[in-house]
């Protein structure tokens, strides 16, 4: 094993780990995917109405899965920092924007130009009512619209700071700052693990995450979940 690398039982837990989808999540991602109905016509618990494509549960505000979603590429992002010889930090104490909120991340050693570099990840529907119009027409309009939402909120913070906001879309689409950086980091976590692949499978971790969370959410809609 060359210095500073990763063992092969260390890659294979890291890359493998977690990218199995359930029957049910996978067949909400397929389902999602062709447009195809999910569920039965109900009522959600917030009170709205769930037509039989379920898509509903992907927005809701008391969506079962979009914390666990959220989390999820959280501590893949985290991880792979790691991996990458970078060490990290999740909810940063100390770092906050103007309304108090804190940043998802923040790399302990510089990032890039002798700045770290923090993050906010978000997950925008490609589904919602609000956002149908514009990415029925262009892919990745939804997370474009909130990676420009993201770094306003977060202006403050970019004057000591590298900030990146992560935006995946429901249906799997990048924002262009989500893109780039997701692209760099498999870059520096194939320099790590030795690994050439590192990016693709990077990218298949944040998938199954979105996918998953999709799920938990649509389900969730449901009274007795």
């Amino acid at each position: 094993m060359q210095p500073g690398r990763l063992g092969l039982d260390q890659r294979a837990a890291y890359f493998l780990h977690g990218l199995r989808l359930s029957d049910d999540a996978l067949r909400i991602a397929v389902g999602l995917r062709l447009g195809t109905p999910l569920c039965r016509e109900h009522v959600c618990r917030c009170g709205a109405p769930v037509d039989c494509l379920g898509t509903h549960g992907l927005s809701c505000r008391r969506s079962a899965g979009r914390h666990s979603r959220h989390s999820s590429i959280n501590n893949i992002i985290h991880q792979a920092l790691v991996a990458s010889k970078i060490p990290s930090s999740l909810e940063p104490a100390g770092l906050s924007r103007s309304d108090g909120k804190r940043p998802d991340g923040i790399t302990l050693i510089p990032w890039k130009g002798g700045r770290p570099l923090v993050w906010d990840a978000t997950v925008p529907d490609t589904l919602a009512a609000s956002h149908i119009a514009a990415t029925s027409g262009e892919a990745g309009a939804a997370a474009a619209k909130a990676e420009n939402l993201k770094t306003a909120k977060y202006a403050t913070l970019a004057n000591s700071n590298i900030f990146v906001p992560v935006a995946i879309e429901t249906l799997g689409a990048y924002g262009r700052i989500a893109w780039l950086f997701i692209t760099e980091l498999g870059r520096r976590l194939a320099t790590s693990s030795g690994d050439s692949q590192a990016t693709a499978k990077l990218r298949q971790k944040l998938a199954v995450a979105v996918q998953r969370g999709n799920a938990i959410s649509i389900a969730g809609t449901f009274n007795n979940f």
